[in-house]
């Protein structure tokens, strides 16, 4: 029976019954957290042989004979774009392989087009106003680049197919500030959701105002699937490519999550006229980046069928984990009609909607009984959730054990929230 169909003294009894179960959680002193989508030590430990795969003290060379210790290639030993390039379904020639993060290249692209453009001669910073449209519920760092550099975000409603594409349509074809789009495409943060065939396609054919427009293609969960039958996504890069918008994406990823978070490898695909300006700059700020890392990751992993192998491996433990989450939000709240989820099929997150104003509420009630959460309105520009009930799930780094009791304790605080403001407007 749904929350508000219920009578009163079934309301009451439900309300009971929950703070009493709260309760018992408190008592618990527990301190558990599922505030970031970090690996947990099991899955850190797949990749440790990563570690090995350079053995012996001559055996430092790229296949290009290149002494991977020395200074040197900007855009990434042959090796290293070659699986870069599998994994993002381009040519090794549009690919630039660089150092830890695809955070940081992608900070450092906004960077380098506010002093010297997206394109020659239009650095941002001397534009009168810099837009840039930000599907949300979306990603919070992403957010946090725009509010470093001033852009002035324009939240884009999120669908079950991808962003709100009648609404990205108009607004870039109607506002020359408007000057780039944030996208996590497939297993988007938090959603869970890939873009469709159809939303894929209608960003290729953008018609923007502004020439110096840019797709920021997030693909950061392009191998990380838990089922055996993944989601799909078109390649950005092709259909722009056809359809005459060939500089408009670029692309990142990086193997993060995969082997080694702050330690692995990241890579952005493009244009080759994005991947010269790009390449360009690097000149003058870098002499090469961690070329051994590179020549570790490529070795061990060798190609994309290695890269699956190995993705399959961390499948299998966090499979179990959103089996559990979405098994007890079932349980607790399926009936009940007071939140609503997406089943994603891999990625690293699930987000949940609370009832209206109530997230914010919830996330006190978890925090004040023991378990973080990442912050209410996270997953919007500036942390403002207009309605106050995304919520995002990031049940990767608990231990199972762990994982079972905070999702409980998450699922009792949307009950005991929803109750009070039900109650609260029936006063």
């Amino acid at each position: 029976m749904s929350l508000s169909s219920m009578r009163m003294d079934e309301i009451i009894a439900l309300k009971e019954e929950t703070e009493r179960r709260y309760q018992q959680f408190k008592e618990k002193g527990l301190k558990l957290d599922m505030s970031r989508g970090k690996p947990g030590a099991d899955q850190l430990d797949l990749s440790m042989k990563v570690l090995d795969a350079i053995s012996s003290p001559d055996d430092y060379n790229s296949e290009s004979g290149f002494d991977c210790r020395n200074y040197g290639i900007l855009d990434g030993i042959p090796e290293a774009k070659r699986l870069f390039s599998e994994i993002m379904e381009v040519s090794p020639d549009n690919v630039i392989v660089g150092g830890n993060s695809s955070l940081n290249m992608m900070f450092d692209i906004i960077a380098g087009a506010m002093t010297h453009g997206f394109i020659k001669d239009k650095p941002l910073m001397k534009e009168e106003k810099v837009k840039f449209l930000c599907p949300s519920p979306g990603y919070d760092r992403h957010f946090s680049i725009c509010q470093y550099f001033g852009i002035e975000m324009i939240p884009v409603k999120m669908t079950s197919t991808g962003p709100d594409m009648d609404a990205i349509e108009e607004l870039v074809a109607s506002d020359a500030c408007i000057k780039g789009i944030w996208c996590v495409p497939k297993y988007s943060n938090p959603d869970g959701i890939t873009y469709s065939d159809e939303t894929v396609i209608r960003f290729s054919k953008l018609k923007p105002a502004a020439p110096d427009f840019r797709i920021f293609w997030d693909n950061a969960y392009a191998v990380h699937d838990l089922t055996d039958t993944p989601d799909k996504l078109l390649n950005i890069i092709d259909l722009c490519r056809e359809n005459g918008n060939e500089d408009m994406p670029v692309v990142f990823t990086s193997t993060s999550k995969i082997s080694f978070p702050g330690a692995g490898v990241a890579a952005l695909a493009s244009s080759i006229n994005n991947i010269n300006r790009i390449k360009k700059r690097l000149s003058m700020q870098t002499i090469g980046p961690d070329k051994l890392n590179q020549l570790r990751h490529a070795r061990y992993f060798k190609n994309l069928e290695g890269i699956k192998a190995h993705m399959k491996l961390h499948a299998d433990i966090l499979r179990p984990k959103f089996e559990i989450v979405l098994t007890t939000l079932q349980k607790e709240l399926g009936d009940l009609d007071i939140a609503e989820w997406n089943t994603p099929k891999g990625g690293y997150f699930l987000s949940v909607n609370t009832p209206v104003g109530c997230a914010k509420r919830v996330v006190e009630l978890c925090s004040e009984a023991g378990v973080t959460l990442t912050p209410a309105g996270a997953t919007y520009p500036l942390g403002k959730d207009p309605e106050d009930k995304n919520i995002r799930i990031a049940p990767t780094y608990p231990p199972v054990s762990e994982l079972a009791l905070a999702i409980e304790l998450f699922c009792i605080c949307i009950k005991k929230a929803a109750i009070e403001k039900l109650l609260g407007e029936r006063a």
